[in-house]
């Protein structure tokens, strides 16, 4: 199971591993980012009646997932930045 930053509900880490399971198998499903955040993908899901954005990047070379950040909308493509 992943390891989370911060303390997320049970039910939302269950949501959370669904979400990276639909990822891992079809890396394509999020949306590509632009500008600075170009080789960000960022997946939707919804657990509890909030949003959460999931931010992963993929090598193709390797054909590899990598998780970058799960939270809220609020702040989520201002603290990846940094």
């Amino acid at each position: 199971m992943p390891v989370y930053d911060k303390k997320l509900h049970d039910n939302v880490v269950a949501d959370v591993d669904q979400a990276i399971v639909t990822v891992a198998n079809n890396p394509e499903i999020g949306e590509r980012k632009k500008g600075d955040l170009a080789d960000l993908r960022v997946y939707k899901l919804r657990s509890n009646g909030q949003l959460y954005l999931l931010g992963y990047t993929v090598s193709d070379a390797i054909q590899l997932v990598y998780l970058e950040s799960i939270g809220s909308h609020e702040n989520f493509y201002r603290d990846l930045k940094r």
